[in-house]
């Protein structure tokens, strides 16, 4: 199953795409999922009110290097003026390849304030949201990531769907849950497929992906045009490199413990680099959790990590195992 992906002008060779997520798609993640394979790596979503003060925080999580492209910028945020001018914004001094507006978080700091996922309860602010942010950059493609609906009552797939195409939005990426599943249950991967057969841009499937034979599956379920993962990367970039494999008819190596300490040095001393010392190792922990795991006295050595006071310290236990 070979696969190439297009969105707006940019081709992407592999139809396999790291997931924003906050707190966690920060440069030294991108890079390693880009380096496994990964078509397309997005930041963590910005605030748009946050960009247009140029509130410093806000524009760090938009940096990026060239190595990484094709990359997505992606925004969230309740007003189309203000969604409009952030875009400007972002594309005219950090110049994405895309430009993704999120109608999908359902974390209620976000949803309270009309953004994220609280945008499938009104569409007409959608619309308006989505028309503002087209129209103010018009050589970037828009893409946006979306869930099912507000709740399983309110499943808006089909008439969002169109929406977005007739607003000029390049792609879709779909969460097939509702806001307020959160996480919980399982993902309708039949509304992926409903979105693909409703509009004729491209839509990307999202959602309870675990494996790379998940990837797979999704494909030739839903007849999506590309993957994204999220969670199932924690840990393990290399499920992008997996999922290539497969879509290219070769066999899927599992890395050993010696390649999952490896690549764990490595996102260790490129988290130092960019984040600096003492945040590099705290924002570290939660990744240390991820990648020490499956293999005997794995959950001994995790907690040793996640508590190590030093970089001399949480090296010398990587190096020990």
């Amino acid at each position: 199953m070979s696969k190439t992906l297009k969105i707006g002008e940019i081709q992407i060779d592999t139809p396999v795409l790291l997931a924003p997520m906050a707190g966690i798609t920060d440069y030294s993640f991108r890079i390693l999922c880009k380096e496994q394979g990964a078509g397309i790596v997005y930041s963590e979503f910005v605030s748009a009110h946050g960009i247009i003060r140029e509130n410093e925080k806000s524009l760090d999580l938009i940096k990026f290097y060239d190595e990484e492209r094709p990359i997505g910028v992606q925004i969230f945020g309740d007003s189309p003026q203000v969604m409009a001018d952030a875009a400007k914004y972002i594309v005219a001094k950090f110049k994405p390849d895309i430009l993704d507006i999120n109608y999908g978080c359902p974390v209620p700091k976000v949803t309270k304030k009309g953004a994220g996922s609280a945008a499938l309860k009104d569409l007409g602010l959608m619309e308006e949201i989505t028309q503002a942010v087209v129209e103010s950059v018009t050589q970037t493609p828009v893409t946006v990531k979306m869930r099912a609906g507000w709740d399983l009552q309110s499943i808006i797939v089909e008439k969002a769907g169109v929406l977005l195409e007739n607003c000029g939005v390049k792609a879709i990426t779909l969460h097939p849950r509702t806001a307020l599943q959160t996480l919980k249950g399982h993902s309708n991967w039949d509304l992926i497929k409903l979105l693909k057969d409703t509009v004729s841009i491209p839509v990307i499937g999202n959602g309870d992906i675990q494996t790379a034979d998940d990837v797979l599956r999704m494909f030739e379920e839903t007849g999506c045009d590309a993957v994204m993962i999220g969670r199932a990367a924690l840990g393990n970039p290399w499920i992008f490199n997996q999922a290539r494999n497969l879509l290219e008819g070769k066999s899927v190596v599992e890395p050993s413990v010696e390649e999952k300490v490896k690549l764990c040095k490595r996102h260790l001393d490129l988290i130092l680099e960019s984040r600096g010392i003492k945040k590099g190792l705290y924002l570290m922990r939660k990744h240390f959790g991820w990648y020490i795991k499956g293999f005997p006295g794995a959950a001994d050595y995790r907690i040793r990590l996640v508590t190590s006071s030093s970089i001399e310290s949480a090296k010398s236990i990587l190096n020990e195992i």
